[in-house]
């Protein structure tokens, strides 16, 4: 992938804490997005497990703890993954990878 990240765990921070107790999260997964759009598609509804801080304000990613993993699908989280790949991913990989995988 060129030495890009796409998916990393970010180390607890003072803007990622749990509103009851005051603590920092301490599993936080940081995902590339492709852009302000798909970010705001996927923390604008509350029920929704990506949330966004304002340290990420203008940065194209969306933040997820691991602890919420499962209330994503199977395909939600693998579409998740996989797009975040493709927003960090060379044009010429993107696009084999693409043509190789159409989108359902």
């Amino acid at each position: 992938m060129g030495g890009k990240s796409f998916i990393f765990f970010r180390n607890p921070r003072p803007d990622a804490v749990d509103p009851a107790t005051g603590q920092r999260y301490q599993d936080v997964i940081v995902f590339w997005v492709a852009s302000e759009a798909d970010k705001q598609a996927l923390v604008q509804d509350e029920a929704s497990p990506f949330f966004t801080t304002a340290h990420f304000d203008g940065h194209p990613s969306v933040l997820l703890r691991a602890g919420r993993l499962g209330e994503l699908t199977r395909k939600e989280l693998a579409e998740v993954i996989q797009d975040a790949w493709l927003s960090r991913a060379s044009a010429r990989r993107a696009s084999a990878w693409l043509s190789a995988h159409p989108p359902a």
